[in-house]
């Protein structure tokens, strides 16, 4: 930007841009207020206020035999001016509280201020309780302080009050796409969108408890790796200039987590982002939030346990009960969970013999039209398979374990049937939640396994697992033996919050970039 571009917006010197005609009249409105208030030597954007209480402290504190002063602040909801007076409403992230403010209880420059107040901005009032003859509790206004003028109006929606006194609030931002853009607006106008971030919050704090009580050591691994890998997915890839060298942000943390087991770390567990460059839809977003944990001495059948505890204690953090209703099904959460095999699940539901169909037999029991269908070997068309077929018909949550091996190129055989996994995943309303393994500590059999996925990449499949030496390496350390689950947060908070899409419990979702 050269000198004479500074301060230019759209062309114009920022203020000038601010007063044109050719922004709406809300906003030259309140860029009037705001030079009006400069006028009056009010600084409009605060530097710091103290509340003594949040709103619905304030609203709790009130005394009916005592006089108690306050000092809140919220932005401004509701304004209805009565001339020498005037109610309005402040809302924080705890709820709403009306306040009171007469003319001759407040000094003359803050009433000034008063007059240039528009819905949305921030506001601190200080002043005693009282119960209005309506029965609400206010505030008294004795002194008022403006903290941010806004200079765009809210999308705030409108309260119609029912003929048995509820209320319903109409949405003033009814575009879904753009309130994910504009996620700050939502916030502010969604108490109910507030909430389900808050539940986020608890379900993430809840799972650390469990974890944490049980012994297990929370860590960090690198986001930025020389080489990927841990699932089957696509990396983002970029270029570390210094090194000039390509890395990739992480597609899964299971690798890294299980080289600390090698080093005697016995119970460790990381929640954090991961990426897959793959596609958007109801359950799918780019960038994730995941929980891996893996214990020395463990295997798959302790990590069924594990799974069924963690998804109670994060429930119990945010569900009175634990019965809940999502995607218009009945869900019931209380353990233990049914439990079925693999082959037994695509035998079910999908009518197929999975140990003895012919590939042929595969594709012809898959939906039509289904694409790259002639291109997936056995192994994809049984998880397809298992997608389309299976999956939809669980709702209550179920442990399908005993994966057919080449499915897993990261747990142990089956003791007893090697052509088979130890490995489970858990589907709830037919949705993957978890996905879980007795840990594959032969080093011999992960360098095989490896290799044959290093072949089918060379064959054309983007998202099998590189040969990764140094994890090798760390096995011929020796690896004992270790159960590992994974479990994902965003859709587990989906469940707890009856969201339908993992946009909903993501703050900030990938979206397509569009020109504003």
């Amino acid at each position: 930007m050269s000198t004479s571009d500074h301060g230019l917006r759209d062309g114009l010197p920022i203020r000038d841009w601010y007063a044109s005609e050719d922004r709406p009249k809300p906003i030259r409105d309140r860029y009037a207020k705001l030079s009006a208030l400069r006028e009056l030597g009010v600084e409009p954007y605060a530097y710091s206020f103290d509340p003594s209480h949040s709103l619905a402290q304030a609203h709790d504190a009130h005394d009916e035999q005592a006089s108690v002063g306050v000092r809140v602040a919220g932005r401004l909801l509701s304004f209805r001016d009565m001339g020498k007076s005037a109610f309005a409403h402040l809302g924080d992230h705890s709820g709403r509280l009306q306040i009171y403010c007469k003319r001759d209880r407040m000094d003359e420059a803050e009433w000034r201020v008063l007059e240039l107040l528009d819905l949305g901005d921030w506001v601190g009032v200080e002043g005693p309780l009282f119960r209005t003859r309506t029965g609400e509790i206010t505030v008294q206004v004795e002194r008022l302080t403006l903290l941010s003028k806004t200079l765009r109006p809210l999308p705030l929606g409108k309260t119609e009050v029912l003929e048995d006194g509820s209320e319903v609030v109409h949405s003033g931002f009814a575009d879904v796409a753009m309130r994910y853009r504009q996620r700050y607006a939502d916030l502010a106008v969604h108490p109910d969108v507030r909430e389900v971030f808050v539940a986020r919050a608890r379900i993430i704090q809840a799972l650390r408890g469990l974890l944490d009580d049980q012994g297990y050591l929370e860590v960090e691994t690198p986001v930025l790796q020389p080489l990927y890998g841990g699932a089957f997915a696509r990396p983002f890839t970029t270029h570390h200039n210094t090194l000039d060298q390509t890395m990739y942000l992480r597609i899964a943390d299971e690798l890294y987590l299980k080289r600390l087991i090698v080093g005697n770390l016995d119970r460790v567990y990381e929640v954090g982002k991961v990426f897959r460059n793959e596609g958007l839809d109801r359950t799918h977003n780019p960038e994730f939030s995941m929980l891996e944990l893996y214990r020395a001495y463990a295997d798959y059948e302790d990590m069924m346990a594990t799974a069924e505890q963690l998804v109670s204690a994060a429930a119990a953090a945010v569900l009175t009960g634990t019965t809940i209703e999502w995607n218009g099904q009945s869900i019931d959460l209380s353990t233990p969970w049914e439990r079925i095999t693999f082959h037994d699940a695509i035998r079910k539901f999908a009518d197929v013999a999975p140990e003895t169909a012919t590939v042929e037999e595969l594709r012809h029991a898959l939906p039509e039209g289904l694409e790259g269908l002639q291109e997936m070997d056995r192994s994809s068309l049984l998880d397809e398979l298992f997608s389309s077929r299976v999956e939809p018909n669980l709702v209550n949550p179920t442990i399908v374990f005993d994966y057919p091996i080449e499915m897993s190129p990261l747990a142990k055989p089956k003791r007893g049937a090697p052509e088979l996994a130890e490995r489970f995943e858990v589907i709830v309303g037919g949705t993957e939640l978890v996905n879980a393994f007795s840990e594959l500590n032969d080093p011999i059999d992960q360098w095989d396994r490896f290799t044959a996925q290093a072949r089918a990449r060379q064959e054309g499949n983007l998202e099998a697992q590189a040969l990764d030496v140094d994890y090798v390496r760390a096995l011929e350390y020796g690896l004992p033996p270790t159960g590992g689950l994974g479990i994902g947060i965003d859709r587990l908070v989906m469940l707890l919050t009856g969201q339908s899409a993992i946009r909903d419990v993501l703050l900030y979702p990938v979206l397509r970039d569009v020109n504003e």
